[in-house]
C-alpha cells in the first residue's frame, strides 16, 4: 500500500510521496521489495495515490528487486482495505502477505512472518511488536496466547502494537469494505475475530518508519540521533 498522504510529513510529503523517502539512505518501498523477494514472493501488487507517478516510476517493472510488479492506483483517501480490495480485483490472489509501503522492518522479519502465516492455516495474522510500543497514536491489540481477540485495546493492557503488515485469508479478504468509508484493514480483521475466525498475532522486531520531518535526518544520519 503506497497511497498514502503522509500529511504528518508534510512539507516534505507534498513534494515527495512517502514510499520514496529514504530510511539508511535507501527508499523505503525498495528496501521492502527486497524484503519481499527475500521472503519467496514472486508478485507483488503497488497500490498507489498520491504523487504515484515517482512510486511507479522508482520501482518500475520490479525486475530490479527480483519481483513481477503491478500497479493499481487508489483515487483518493479511501482507506487500508479499499487499497487491499483494488489489489484483488485487479488479480492478486489469496492468500496475501500485506503491507505498507512506508515501514522498514528488521532484516529477515517479513520473511519469517510470511512462513509462519502460510503454516498457520489462519483466516488471518497481524504482526505485533514492542517497539515502538503503545502511545503517540500507536494501539495495543489484547492477545489471549497466539490469538487476537481486539484489534484495539483501549484499556492498552499489553505492549504489542499492530505493525503494519498482515496475512490475508479468504475469510478476512471477504469482510473487506463492508462498513463505511475510509475502509481499513482494522475493521476487517476485527469482523472476522468476532465471527470466531483466527487472526494470530505474530511477533517481529522493531520497526523504523518517518513520522515527522525530523526522523528524515535521525534516519539517514544517526551521528544526529537526540539521546
Amino acid at each position: 500500500m503506497a497511497a498514502g498522504l503522509g500529511t504528518r510529513l508534510r512539507p516534505l510529503t507534498e513534494r515527495w510521496p512517502k514510499p520514496v523517502l529514504p530510511i539508511d539512505g535507501r527508499p523505503v518501498i525498495a528496501t521492502l521489495l527486497r524484503e519481499l523477494a527475500a521472503a519467496g514472493c514472486e508478485r507483488v501488487w503497488v497500490v498507489t495515490g498520491h504523487l504515484a507517478e515517482q512510486v511507479e516510476a522508482l520501482v518500475g517493472d520490479g525486475r530490479a528487486f527480483g519481483l513481477a510488479v503491478r500497479f493499481v492506483r487508489q483515487p483518493g483517501v479511501l482507506g487500508s482495505a479499499d487499497a487491499v480490495q483494488r489489489a484483488l480485483d485487479d488479480g492478486a490472489a489469496l492468500p496475501a502477505i500485506v503491507s505498507a509501503a512506508d515501514t522498514v522492518f528488521a532484516a529477515g522479519d517479513v520473511g519469517r512472518f510470511a512462513s509462519r502465516f502460510a503454516g498457520s492455516a489462519a483466516a488471518g495474522a497481524v504482526a505485533v511488536r514492542t517497539e515502538p510500543g503503545p502511545g503517540a497514536g500507536r494501539v495495543a491489540v489484547r492477545r489471549e496466547g497466539r490469538r487476537i481477540v481486539r484489534m484495539r485495546d483501549d484499556a492498552a493492557r499489553s505492549a504489542w502494537t499492530p505493525a503494519p503488515l498482515w496475512g490475508l485469508g479468504a475469510p478476512v479478504a471477504a469482510r473487506l469494505c463492508l462498513d463505511r468509508e475510509p475502509y481499513e484493514l482494522e475493521n476487517a480483521y476485527q469482523s472476522a475475530i468476532d465471527a470466531g475466525e483466527p487472526v494470530f498475532a505474530i511477533e517481529i522486531g522493531k520497526t523504523r518508519d518517518l513520522t515527522d520531518p525530523l526522523d528524515l535526518v535521525e534516519e539517514n544520519f544517526p551521528y544526529l540521533r537526540t539521546t
